[in-house]
């Protein structure tokens, strides 16, 4: 079986349950493993295909709580990697009583993967590779090592994912920066998933439907732009149409955007190498599926248990 490669941030979000306070004034905080690529792998290896993990924590508790939760789910760990000189990265999160986030990123280990310490790895052996950090256009040794994996992939003619996972405490003072990295990927990738803020951003257009026209314009592979509980608008260079969801009692909603990417990726492996094969009614199946996967996650609270309960009969339900 040919493996999914996801690279990018495994962290700790260190939630604050005292309601409505900030950051200055919370007292009590959940632990949580999180970073986007790292959910992705999660919901792949819950759905029952081989995943690799790239990130890198610290030598420390948390790192290492990282790493085991990712052995519980089957996900490879050989290139999550401990680094001695740094922290793991913390996200430390309040949800204040207006609906505002108070937010402070601690970054540590998660920018240190360099490409020295992924070389090694056989993209042969891989089907498909996933870049879905939301840390990587920062500056540091990641930013480097996701681009030269990118233009490797592409090089190889190996089937390319992107989610830009943008955060907007992360670059609200640098979004041209955020949007000219995103626009190397989503122009080159085979797939590249997006919410419909992001489309927005990235097109700089009013509304989605504009914004699905520059990316027929501009890209080459298939997309999807998730638009809540609507569903997903599934797109390509000539066509695009809305896949709808299934209702359920949300009571979170974290995690649900990987959770979809994970569907969808483990449902493509199992096409490889033939993806160019896949029929629209194929693509329309896994996009609905997606969007199963994404609502199912939402009816439990914090995405690494909400993605334990991920099993390919869902699909079926």
């Amino acid at each position: 079986m040919s493996k999914i490669f996801c690279i990018g941030e495994a962290l700790i979000d260190m939630i604050c349950t005292d309601k409505g306070l900030p950051l200055t004034t919370g007292e009590n905080f959940l632990k949580k493993p999180g970073g986007a690529p790292t959910n992705v792998a999660a919901a792949i290896a819950a759905l029952g295909e081989d995943v690799v993990l790239a990130a890198k924590v610290g030598i420390d508790p948390f790192g290492q709580h990282l790493i085991d939760v990712m052995k519980g789910f089957n996900v490879d760990t050989s290139y999550m990697l401990q680094d001695a000189q740094h922290f793991t990265t913390f996200a430390f999160v309040s949800l204040l009583e207006n609906g505002e986030r108070d937010f402070y990123f601690n970054r540590g280990a998660d920018g240190q993967l360099h490409w020295t310490d992924i070389a090694s790895y056989n993209l042969a052996s891989t089907s498909i590779v996933h870049f879905g950090s939301a840390t990587a256009f920062m500056e540091g040794p990641l930013q480097e090592t996701y681009f030269i994996l990118f233009d490797k992939a592409v090089e190889q003619g190996i089937f390319t994912s992107f989610d830009p996972n943008y955060r907007h405490l992360l670059f609200k003072d640098n979004q041209p920066h955020f949007i000219k990295q995103s626009w190397y990927f989503i122009e080159r990738c085979n797939f590249f998933k997006v919410s419909d803020e992001e489309a927005l951003l990235l097109t700089g257009c009013a509304d989605v439907e504009s914004a699905c026209a520059i990316f027929q314009k501009r890209t080459k592979g298939f997309f999807a732009i998730t638009i809540g509980k609507e569903g997903t608008i599934f797109g390509t260079p000539t066509h695009t149409e809305i896949i709808k969801s299934i209702e359920v009692n949300p009571i979170d909603t974290t995690g649900a955007g990987d959770a979809f990417v994970g569907a969808v990726l483990s449902q493509l492996n199992k096409f490889a190498p033939a993806f160019s094969k896949i029929s629209i009614a194929q693509w329309q199946t896994i996009i609905y599926n997606g969007n199963v996967a994404g609502a199912k996650t939402c009816e439990h609270y914090g995405a690494m248990e909400a993605l334990k309960h991920l099993n390919s009969n869902i699909f079926n339900a």
